[in-house]
């Protein structure tokens, strides 16, 4: 069995969490410990122009991560609104 990854959550991404739906940050925290036994499950995208990193649908929401192979680490960068997600 693989080793599971260690998750990660930036100080800015905890804050993103207070700002969701409480039903919402219940399914947000629940996939991305999911991530933890699959850090690329079916229907992650990698993100185009970065080395690793990826995002993962919760509903209306987009998780952004970076998955660090070689130290078993996923770094969780961004919740936000799917409309939200890609402007900073």
């Amino acid at each position: 069995m693989m080793e599971r990854f260690k998750i990660q959550w930036r100080n800015s991404t905890k804050k993103d969490l207070r700002n969701l739906p409480r039903q919402e940050v219940a399914r947000v925290v629940s996939a991305v410990g999911e991530l933890a036994d699959d850090a690329l499950p079916h229907g992650s995208q990698k993100l185009s122009g970065s080395e690793r990193t990826y995002r993962i649908r919760v509903g209306d929401y987009r998780v952004i991560y970076e998955v660090f192979a070689e130290s078993r680490i996923i770094e969780v960068q961004r919740v936000r609104h799917r409309k939200d997600v890609y402007r900073e």
